[in-house]
Order: C-alpha cells, then sequence, then structure tokens
C-alpha cells in the first residue's frame, strides 16, 4: 500500500482551482468531486488524503503536523511566520498587500502614523523597515471604513482589483508584496515522506508551467 500524504486544500474557489492542479498532476480523488458533507478523502491507489480547512488554517495543520502539505496564500505565510517549508509559487490566488488611503493623502512626518489593518505584523514589518513610528489599529472587516471615518490615516490590506479602494475614494500609496497561493510542507513530513511529496510537487511545478 501506497504511503498516503496528507494534503490541506483552502475552503472556496481558490481550493477548487487548488484541487484542480492536483488533479491534472495525476493525484485525482474522485470522491472530492461528489456532492456530501464528507470532511476527508482519500485515493489509496494515488496515495493522497484531501480534506477542506479555513484558508487561514491551512498553515497551522501543517505546521502541527495535521497535514504534510498544503496551499496557503502568502500573506498567511508573512502575517503568521509558521516553521514550514515553502516549496512552489503555484501562481494562482495573484493580488498584493498594499498601503492604502484617501485620495488627498500626505504621510504627517514627525506624527505617529496610525495604521488599521488585520495583517499587523507585515505592516509592523514594512513599517520598521522605513524607521516609521506607527499606531497599528487591529481590525477584522470592513477596514476600507477606517480612513474614511478618521480612525486610521493609511489602511494596509489585500488589494486585487481595486475597485473597493475606487468605491471609497482609496488608492494604493504602496504597494508592499505580491501575493499568490504556496506549496507549503511539514518539516518532518517532508523529511519522512520525501519522495511522495517531491513528485506531487514536480506534478503541480509542471501544471504551472503549462498554464504560464
Amino acid at each position: 500500500m501506497k504511503t498516503m500524504v496528507n494534503v490541506a486544500l483552502p475552503k472556496g474557489r481558490l481550493g477548487e482551482k487548488v484541487y484542480d492542479y492536483f488533479k491534472k498532476a495525476g493525484f485525482e480523488c474522485p470522491s472530492i468531486e461528489e456532492t456530501n458533507r464528507k470532511l476527508i478523502f482519500e485515493n489509496p491507489e494515488k496515495g493522497v488524503r484531501y480534506f477542506w480547512v479555513k484558508p487561514s488554517d491551512v498553515a497551522i495543520y501543517v505546521e502541527r503536523g495535521a497535514a504534510d502539505i498544503g496551499v496557503a496564500g502568502k500573506d498567511i505565510l508573512l502575517e503568521y511566520e509558521p516553521d514550514v517549508y515553502e516549496l512552489l509559487d503555484l501562481n494562482i490566488g495573484k493580488c498584493r498587500m498594499a498601503v492604502a488611503a484617501k485620495k488627498d493623502f500626505r504621510d504627517p512626518k514627525g506624527t505617529t502614523l496610525r495604521v488599521a489593518t488585520k495583517f499587523a505584523n507585515i505592516a509592523g514589518n514594512f513599517y520598521a523597515e522605513k524607521c516609521r513610528d506607527i499606531d497599528i489599529i487591529k481590525l477584522n472587516g470592513s477596514i476600507e471604513i477606517a480612513p474614511i471615518l478618521g480612525l486610521s490615516d493609511v489602511i494596509v490590506d489585500i488589494v486585487e482589483t481595486g475597485t473597493t479602494l475606487k468605491e471609497n475614494d482609496l488608492e494604493v500609496v504602496e504597494t508592499i508584496v505580491p501575493i499568490s497561493a504556496r506549496l507549503i510542507a511539514n518539516k518532518s513530513g517532508y523529511k519522512f515522506k520525501n519522495e511522495e511529496i517531491l513528485a506531487i510537487r514536480k506534478g503541480l511545478e509542471e501544471q504551472v508551467r503549462i498554464r504560464g
């Protein structure tokens, strides 16, 4: 019997795209495409066991060994800094982490910059490199409203199309880092299931190349 590789997939549209990459790479699992309420799907013949988890939880499952590999956004990896290996940029789920503000914004040098964000670690590291004194205001939703209501000077958030910013009279001031989905591996799992994980990585790498 083949060694089973446990794979954490992010729920939602991104996860469906990711699974399609695995499927086309030769690691299909028919039961995952059925309409059911199962949480774990496996194909012993291909040596894979999949399960869906919340996108922000993928790195936790992988870091703690419940999954051998998984797919997480670069934003999650930068924010939480999990102790995992980053094996491959899948080149999907592309967007960027950016600083945005009202269109008439001018950085008030000499004062503390108020930054509203879900990504306190990313924002903190970004401004620390600039030696800029900031006050981080941790929010979990509707971050765009913070500068409009005067709660913050700027926001740090993921920007995909920029439509929401434009509709709220905000604009990108600086891009911090490009974001995309990454294949990650548990360090112990990578050691003990190296051959199997590398075979999956190779298959996915070919899919990335084919799809440009």
